[in-house]
């Protein structure tokens, strides 16, 4: 019996989906490796030409990493010198002492927000834990009530935010716009954050943790640090840069040459690039660190994102097999026929690959792959499809997550205790981003 273009096309689906979950989850395949062997079979399902099949996997990696590679470079280089320098310190201590203890939750949710904004997840974990130990000691607060608020922002920064990885690739993916994704992404994340972070960790003001004895650091001198503008002025000044361009291009009566300078300066590589020639003067000369000890922290920065930069790889080759075995319409026109609105599909569909797979990047980029025909159809914003497959890609971090263990392990928490709040953390991230992103959809 001879299968219809519709079934062929589900079954194809879910056979690249499924070996992908199979290899990365159980068989602990690495991402890159996973995701062409996932190519290849589609490739022969649809029966693609054997000639066609590698040149169609070399293209799909070219065009997704070609266009990323230094955007993603320039973010990490840029983040390490913020860590290094102080400044991500300098920014949580004005914070804390600006809110004072009663609300000492809100400023380590806006803490982990904005110094989540310049540093990768991992980085910005690693950074903010001894804050959090400080912070206890000093406030006699519960450990796991006061981490929450610090994850919850890290995450969503992590999740919705350009220039991070995952929404970075996405957003050409979908044809969306770097700067306006991001002001979507700032209004959708902080009412998230306060959710998920300081009313959540409300609820776990009786977890006892037993957390290791690796916390007792010195506490820099003040006088060490960059100043409070400098440091967060230069933090910011990605977030400045991209929001200032998408306004300015709203704006009437410009030159063509007005336009054309605006465009050039707000595209994402060049403010990382800005951002890092200008991080190095106010964090690296103007605090007399030497240059060739910042160019020694952003070699480990490289280092750090060289396996984001292979996962996206696979996921390029993964989508161009999709294009050129003429799945991709197909695809599109299926999801669109589906009784379920196409930003809830897409974060449905990202949600279910997380739960699978615990890694958030692969589950965006994956989700992403899959949607983006239906995109193009639909007519959906496609800003907005990049916040619902980042919140999605969030969901329910549990055992198969690293994330989960690294808090687990970071906290002394049972596996039960680290469901109840980690787990849980996430799981509203990604059900809030997804309502504030559906009530933000009503006026735009």
């Amino acid at each position: 019996m001879s299968l219809t273009h519709d079934t062929l096309a589900i079954i194809v689906v879910l056979v690249a989906v499924g070996s992908l979950i199979g290899l990365i989850a159980w068989l602990k395949v690495q991402p890159l490796l996973a995701f062409v062997i996932a190519s290849l079979l589609a490739a022969l399902m649809l029966g693609m030409p054997l000639d066609k099949i590698t040149h169609s996997i070399e293209s799909g990696i070219g065009s997704m990493v070609g266009s990323l590679a230094v955007l993603l470079a320039l973010g990490a280089i840029f983040g390490k010198i913020i860590a290094d320098s102080g400044a991500a310190r300098k920014i949580a201590r004005v914070l804390i002492t600006g809110f004072g203890d009663r609300r000492i939750t809100l400023a380590l949710c806006l803490t982990g927000f904005i110094v989540g904004i310049p540093l990768f997840y991992n980085v910005g974990f690693v950074l903010l834990v001894p804050l959090i130990f400080s912070v206890a000691r000093q406030s006699g607060g519960g450990l796991v009530y006061l981490a929450l608020p610090v994850m919850a922002g890290l995450s969503i920064a992590h999740g919705f935010l350009p220039p991070h990885p995952s929404p970075a690739a996405i957003v050409p993916m979908f044809g969306a716009d770097m700067g306006l994704t991001l002001i979507y992404g700032l209004i959708v994340g902080v009412p998230t954050a306060l959710i998920a972070g300081p009313v959540f960790a409300l609820s776990a003001r009786g977890i006892v943790s037993n957390p290791p004895q690796l916390f007792v650091v010195e506490e820099t001198a003040e006088d060490a640090l960059p100043s409070t503008s400098t440091s967060f002025l230069t933090a910011l000044l990605p977030v400045i840069l991209l929001t200032a361009s998408t306004g300015l291009g709203y704006v009437q009566g410009l030159s063509p040459e007005t336009k054309s300078l605006i465009g050039f300066l707000g595209n994402p590589m060049i403010v990382m690039l800005i951002s890092v020639m200008v991080a190095l003067v106010t964090l690296g000369i103007g605090q007399r660190q030497p240059l060739s000890v910042l160019m020694q922290g952003s070699s480990l920065a490289l280092r750090e994102i060289a396996p984001i930069l292979l996962i996206i790889a696979g996921a390029g080759a993964l989508k161009q097999i999709f294009i050129d075995g003429g799945l991709n319409e197909q695809l599109g026109l299926l999801l669109k026929n589906l009784p379920i609105p196409p930003l809830v599909l897409g974060w449905l569909i990202a949600g279910v690959i997380r739960l699978s797979l615990g890694s958030a990047t692969v589950a965006g980029l994956t989700a992403a792959g899959l949607v983006a025909p239906l995109v193009k159809l639909s007519g959906v914003n496609p800003n907005l499809m990049v916040l619902v497959i980042g919140a999605g890609s969030l969901m329910f971090s549990h055992v198969n997550d690293s994330g989960f263990w690294m808090f687990k392990e970071y906290f002394g928490l049972s596996v039960k205790d680290t469901l109840r709040t980690w787990t849980l953390m996430e799981g509203l991230v990604g059900i809030f981003g997804l309502v504030f992103t559906l009530l933000l959809s009503l006026c735009v």
